[in-house]
């Protein structure tokens, strides 16, 4: 039986807009349009859906989910169990992350005692989700260059990582232009120089766009602290704009 969009909308948990946009960019089209303008779905659209859904679950761009589904060999069977593959390994990471939340809450009750090595247990900084937009910002050279550094960086170069988000997570309730704000992001610019590139003070502060504007950036990141990428986002934007004087 054909849905209107609004009842798909509910039925699923996203906006009408997003449905609407959905059918602009020609990712998901209604069977049918009505004489009076009604978008009918059909079941095959709901089977389309929740593929596309899955897709950016795992934090794949509208762009390449839209070449994908569209491809001649494309088979939504085996999409199903790619999807299955690839989520049971995010499910192990995440139970991996939960299991260090917990001894980690433990050892600050004096209940156990970690080991450093315990205290990072379940992060993955070996998958760049962003890599495309990465290249189309700051070239080939630069993100080829940042990802040789990435895999050969140490197990303490990945633990500054962690402690300088875990840091500006701390402090994300205070103005991101105050002093302690900024000498943590200044952590951050220059983590990033040393381990992952070279980032002008523009590249550096487009970086800090891109944690706002893109959802997969946002969402990775405020896994430290709700509203890390906006603070995030304003400490790098000040941080590259004072220091460009």
């Amino acid at each position: 039986m054909a849905m209107k969009v609004k009842e798909l909308a509910d039925l699923v948990g996203i906006s009408v807009r997003t449905l609407h946009y959905y059918d602009e960019i020609g990712l998901l089209s209604p069977e049918e349009i009505t004489d009076a303008g009604y978008r009918l779905y059909s079941n095959d659209n709901l089977e389309m859906l929740q593929q596309i859904l899955f897709f950016r679950e795992l934090g794949m761009p509208l762009k390449e989910i839209k070449q994908m589904v569209n491809s001649s060999s494309f088979d939504k069977q085996d999409a199903l169990k790619q999807h299955q593959k690839m989520l049971l390994e995010k499910r192990s990471q995440l139970d991996k992350l939960i299991k260090t939340v917990e001894k980690s809450i433990k050892h600050m009750k004096g209940e156990i005692q970690m080991t450093n090595k315990e205290k990072f247990e379940g992060f993955d900084f070996s998958q760049n989700p962003y890599e495309e937009e990465a290249r189309k910002l700051w070239g080939d050279k630069a993100v080829d260059e940042s990802k040789a550094k990435v895999a050969g960086m140490s197990k303490d170069a990945q633990k500054v990582v962690s402690e300088i988000y875990l840091k500006l997570a701390a402090i994300r309730d205070a103005s991101p232009k105050s002093e302690e704000a900024q000498e943590a992001i200044k952590e951050w610019y220059d983590c990033l120089n040393n381990n992952f590139g070279t980032y002008s003070l523009d590249a550096f502060k487009g970086l800090g766009q891109m944690y706002v504007d893109d959802q997969r950036f946002t969402k990775n990141i405020d896994q430290y602290g709700e509203g890390l990428a906006k603070f995030m986002c304003d400490a790098m934007g000040h941080f590259a704009d004072a220091n460009k004087n």
